[in-house]
C-alpha cells in the first residue's frame, strides 16, 4: 500500500515518573544535564509535555495522548518512538531495545486507544535474546514513499535487526558510523537527520567516512530531496531531532524544540519557512534530562482509519 512519508496523527505517553536513565546515560551523551532532582524532572517534563501537545492541536495535528503508568518504573516511557512504529499496510513493528527498564514501554493494549486498523503486529524483540537492538524511528529515520532506512550504527542499532526490519518491511537499508564531535558514536539516527516530503536536514559532518556521507547525500537528493546540512553546535541543540508533519487542513508543519529553533541561522529558518508552518516547543527539561527532544516524543500514527470507533485520549 502507497504509504505517505507525512501523517497528522502522532502517539504520545504522558510521563507519571520522568527523570534521567542511568541504564541509557553510557550510550546517550546528550543526558544528565540537568541538575533538577527527580520530582523536579517530572513535574517540569509534565508541563512541557501538555504545552506540546496543546501547540500541536492548536495546529491540526491528533494526538492520542496515553498516560503512562506508575508501575514499573519507566524513566523513559515520553520516547514512544523508539518501541513502536505504525505503517499505512495496516502492521505495527515492536522493537528491541537495549535497556532492560525500556522494554516495559512496549505496551501491546495502547494500540486499543489509537482507534485504527491494526492488521499483522511484527514483533522483533525477540532479537534481545541475543543482545541486538533497534530502537525504532530512534535507530532508523525512514523514507516511508521511497522505501529507504537511514541508520548510524551504534550499541543501540545493529545490523542483525536492522535486516530483519527491512526484509519483513521491504525497506532497502543505507547504514553508516557517524560520532559526535568528541568521536563517540552517536546512539540514534534521528539526533542527526530528519526525513520530510522535500527537506531533508542533516548533520553530514558527523558522518566521519567520506564514502559513507557521499552515499547518504547522494540518496537523499536521488529521491528527490533539499538537502540542509546542521553544524555540531546545532546537532547539540537537537536541530536533527525535529519531525515533519501534514495538519488536518494539508499543510506541512515541522515540530522542533526553542533550542533546535534557536541554533538555526537566518538562512534555515528561511528554508523551514518556505516548507511550511513552524511549531518551537520549549522542552528545555526533557531534553537536560533524558536526552531526547521534540522528534522522540511523537510516534506517527500511519494506520489505516477504523471502520468504527474513535481515537481516545485518557487524560
Amino acid at each position: 500500500m502507497p504509504e505517505s512519508q507525512l501523517t497528522s496523527t502522532v502517539l504520545m505517553i504522558r510521563p507519571v515518573r520522568f527523570e534521567s536513565n542511568p541504564l541509557t546515560a553510557e550510550s546517550n551523551r546528550f543526558q544528565g544535564r540537568s541538575q533538577a532532582l527527580p520530582e523536579q524532572q517530572q513535574e517540569r517534563a509534565r508541563q512541557e509535555f501538555d504545552g506540546l501537545v496543546a501547540q500541536l492541536r492548536e495546529n491540526d495535528i491528533d494526538v492520542v495522548v496515553v498516560e503512562d503508568t506508575p508501575e514499573p518504573h519507566k524513566p523513559d516511557s515520553i520516547f514512544p518512538n523508539n518501541w513502536v512504529s505504525f505503517h499505512a499496510d495496516g502492521r505495527v513493528v515492536l522493537y528491541p531495545m537495549e535497556a532492560t527498564n525500556r522494554r516495559a514501554e512496549r505496551r501491546p493494549e495502547i494500540l486499543d486507544d489509537i482507534g485504527c486498523q491494526v492488521r499483522e503486529i511484527v514483533d522483533l524483540s525477540q532479537h534481545e535474546a541475543d543482545g541486538n537492538y533497534l530502537e525504532g524511528t530512534g535507530s532508523m529515520v525512514l523514507d516511508r514513499v521511497n522505501r529507504v532506512a537511514y541508520a548510524c550504527l551504534s550499541s543501540r542499532t545493529q545490523l542483525v535487526p536492522l535486516g530483519d526490519f527491512a526484509q519483513r518491511m521491504g525497506y532497502e537499508v543505507v547504514a553508516f558510523e557517524a560520532v559526535d564531535r568528541d568521536g563517540i558514536a552517536i546512539y540514534h539516527t534521528n539526533v542527526l537527520m530528519n526525513v520530510g516530503e522535500e527537506l531533508a536536514v542533516i548533520c553530514d559532518e558527523a558522518i566521519p567516512r567520506n564514502e559513507q556521507r557521499s552515499a547518504v547525500l547522494q540518496r537523499l537528493r536521488e529521491t528527490g530531496h533539499d538537502v540542509m546540512s546542521l553544524n555540531y553546535d546545532q546537532l547539540d541543540s537537537f536541530a536533527g531531532n525535529m519531525l515533519e508533519l501534514r495538519s488536518n487542513k494539508g499543510e506541512r508543519v515541522l515540530a522542533m524544540s526553542r533550542a533546535a529553533f534557536e541554533s538555526l541561522d537566518d538562512a534555515q529558518r528561511e528554508r523551514i519557512a518556505r516548507n511550511g508552518k513552524t511549531i518551537v516547543a520549549n522542552i528545555d527539561t526533557i531534553e537536560a534530562s533524558a536526552g531526547g527532544s521534540v522528534r522522540c516524543m511523537l510516534a506517527e500514527v500511519h494506520l489505516p482509519a477504523a471502520a468504527q470507533g474513535t481515537r481516545r485520549d485518557r487524560q
